[in-house]
Parts: structure tokens; C-alpha cells; sequence
């Protein structure tokens, strides 16, 4: 099989692997699995070949839980979306392994892909500025954020364009319990700039279902 795997110095990598779905082995190539992986191959530019041990299966903790097992194939999804291929991203890996140990703690889980998901925005250069309000610049009643520049902007200096603005809920900001409803207008404005900022840059590819298909997912509990 064809195997692509997010390191942390080599970044997305893709590589064959021998007899991937092997009884021995297709076990515990999961979406989440960590792995010890060497890699060979005549000439740099090859795919080549990857030599798999498991470390760790995180298919315990999405056993039976929808929501963990959704919210996997969206980071997973995600993942391969976004990164070019052989370039690292060191941070976002170790946001991504800290994310994947919440699986199966379904109340702690939503809040942290949601700040995961403004991690890979940050990462692929289209972070948010949720600090001060783009026009007046006071840190106190953000309130709004532009759907274009990503800032912040309070009620005040919103004036008669807030009906054009996307809500900025305080999880966003890391303020307050994050009530699910709350959490889910997160997903609203991560969703608009994963699709009008990052997917432009990428040909315009659409965004991978396994991620909408968590987000409706979570929604069905509020």
C-alpha cells in the first residue's frame, strides 16, 4: 500500500509499504496510529519505501465514540489537504499528537480541534488576529471579525457593517466554558476561512467531507 504519514522533520511523506494489508500489518496502519518509520529509497526525489513498527494504536480511544472517530478523519483529512508534501511543520505537529491524546474525551475534545483547526490556519499563513479591533484597536468587546482580513473588530467599531461581519464567540479567544454552541460558531468561521482563504490557494479544491461530516456531527448535540 501507499501510505502517507505527518512527521515532524519531514512533514506529509508519502512511501510504500510491503505488504501493508498483510494481516500482520493492516492492523495497525490506522488513521492515528504512531509509528516508528525508517525510510529508503535509491534517489531523494523517490516515494520509496517506508519499514513500519508500531509505538502506539489510538483505535481504543474512538472505539464506540462517533464523534472522537469523525473528528479523527477530519485532523487526518485536513492533514492531507493542506500540507505540501516534505516540508515540516514542527509546531503543528506537536499540536497534532496533543490533539490526537484527547480522543475519546468527548468533552474536551471539540474545544481543542477548534483551536487545532486555527493552528493550521496560522501554520499555512492565514492566522487570525483576534488581539485588538481593527478599527478602533481596543482589546476589550471584540465582538465581530472581518470575513476578509480575519480581525477582530468590537460592536462599536462594527457600526452599521456588522450585519456583514462573522461572529466572534470567546472560546475562539480562549475566554469562558465554551458552551457547544458557541463552539460550533467557532466552526463557522474556521469553515469560512479554510474555504475562502486556504482552499483558494490550493486550486480551489474542496474541502475534505470528513470534516463537515464532524461539524454536522457535533452540531446534532446542541
Amino acid at each position: 500500500m501507499i501510505a502517507e504519514v505527518f512527521t515532524p522533520s519531514q512533514g506529509r511523506h508519502a512511501g510504500v509499504i510491503r505488504g501493508g494489508t498483510s494481516r500482520k500489518l493492516a492492523p495497525i496502519l490506522q488513521p492515528g496510529a504512531q509509528l516508528d518509520i525508517a525510510w529508503k529509497a535509491r534517489l531523494e526525489d523517490h516515494m520509496g519505501n517506508f519499514a513500519v513498527e508500531p509505538l502506539r494504536s489510538r483505535a481504543a480511544q474512538v472505539m464506540g465514540d462517533r464523534i472522537s472517530l469523525a473528528g479523527l478523519n477530519a485532523v487526518t483529512g485536513l492533514l492531507c489537504y493542506a500540507l505540501p508534501e516534505r516540508e515540516p511543520h514542527r509546531k503543528l505537529y506537536a499540536r497534532t499528537e496533543a490533539l490526537l491524546d484527547l480522543l475519546g474525551q468527548p468533552d474536551l475534545w471539540p474545544l481543542a480541534y477548534l483551536h487545532w483547526e486555527l493552528a493550521l490556519l496560522e501554520e499555512m499563513g492565514f492566522g487570525l488576529d483576534l488581539n485588538r479591533c481593527a478599527v478602533t484597536g481596543a482589546r476589550e468587546g471584540l465582538t465581530y471579525i472581518s470575513p476578509r482580513s480575519g480581525r477582530a473588530v468590537t460592536r462599536q467599531g462594527a457600526g452599521e457593517w456588522a450585519d456583514r461581519l462573522l461572529p466572534l464567540p470567546a472560546c475562539l479567544m480562549g475566554i469562558g466554558a465554551a458552551p457547544d454552541r458557541e463552539i460550533a460558531e467557532g466552526f463557522r468561521v474556521t469553515g469560512h476561512f479554510l474555504n475562502e482563504r486556504l482552499a483558494p490557494e490550493l486550486g480551489r479544491k474542496p474541502l475534505p467531507e470528513a470534516r463537515q461530516r464532524f461539524v454536522d456531527l457535533f452540531a446534532r448535540r446542541l
